[in-house]
């Protein structure tokens, strides 16, 4: 006789880890990727050098949210569930990589690499991808534009989606198309590394804008669609307790909460920082017209007192 019946629906258990040898290839990346900036931060502080603790939790977090989206059961669930899919494309596109930039791990990784051999070519790598065409083609502020305006309606309401989760090794692919993406995207809000080009804040809050909007249509849609949408989650789902109807409504209510949650961040952060700049802009301006001020008062009471 069973005490506990099967888990059914959505279940916590989507979250326990899976053996490392299944693990997706974009957790083992993350994995290595958390374990060096560790490193560099860990070298630094042993040498004395100051490392901001605030921004070493903010990549470690970051890391762990990758890893808990690639390298657990869900990964093997977003093949079934279309809302487990969109849960990891929100994670890897809009709450991931904020976490990632802010850490700075371009500046953790000038600062900790060494100048000498190995360090010394690494640097030049580094140093040559960032100062590239490419680069400056993927960090202007128009890319992230263009990618937030057109990465769901392209992927989704075409469903392309579907025929990219029909080749091998599809899934994982799109896996790394988000996350990747979602870095281009974010960094003209987000990143504390130096950009090409830093975009206006007018720039930054159009970018907001559209994928809020973006993310509440698609919502809605998928909140309101019976039928299933996409002819790679056609059929009921295998996992128990769960109809397409329900997944796909999940899905919505996640592309309205979860995936709105860090714009709306993002969008009081922007204008944040833009009041704040201008409070700046107009102390100085203040402050350079009350020495101009003073500077002709001087001048007209050396001219009285010439006259006397």
């Amino acid at each position: 006789m069973r005490l506990f019946s099967e888990p059914s629906g959505y279940s916590p258990t989507w979250f326990l880890p899976v053996p490392l040898w299944e693990m997706n290839p974009v957790a083992w990346l993350m994995l290595i990727a958390l374990g060096l900036y560790l490193a560099g931060a860990v070298s630094l502080w042993r040498r004395g050098q100051r490392w901001s603790p605030v921004a070493t939790l903010s990549f470690v977090t970051g890391s762990l949210l990758v890893i808990l989206v690639t390298g657990t059961r869900l990964t093997g669930l977003a093949e079934d569930l279309v809302s487990v899919l969109l849960f990891q494309e929100l994670t890897l596109m809009v709450v991931a990589p904020p976490l990632l930039m802010i850490g700075m791990p371009g500046r953790l990784l000038l600062t900790a690499t060494p100048r000498l051999g190995l360090g010394r070519g690494l640097l030049r790598i580094g140093l040559s991808g960032y100062r590239s065409r490419i680069a400056r083609v993927l960090l202007h502020p128009l890319a992230a534009l263009v990618i937030a305006a057109a990465m769901l309606p392209g992927l989704y309401l075409t469903d392309f989606v579907s025929v990219v989760l029909g080749w091998p090794g599809g899934h994982t692919l799109l896996l790394v198309a988000f996350l990747v993406l979602g870095v281009i995207a974010g960094a003209p809000l987000w990143a504390r590394d130096p950009l090409p080009r830093r975009p206006s804040f007018v720039v930054r809050l159009v970018e907001v804008f559209v994928e809020i909007q973006i993310h509440a249509v698609f919502g809605l849609v998928l909140l309101l669609s019976v039928p299933p949408m996409f002819a790679a989650y056609a059929g009921e789902p295998v996992t128990a307790g769960i109809s397409r109807a329900l997944d796909q409504s999940v899905g919505g209510a996640l592309m309205w909460t979860y995936g709105e949650l860090p714009l709306i961040i993002a969008l009081i952060v922007t204008l944040s920082k833009w009041r704040r700049r201008d409070l700046r802009t107009a102390q100085h301006r203040e402050a350079a017209d009350d020495a101009a001020l003073d500077e002709y008062n001087a001048y007209l009471a050396a001219q009285r007192s010439g006259g006397e």
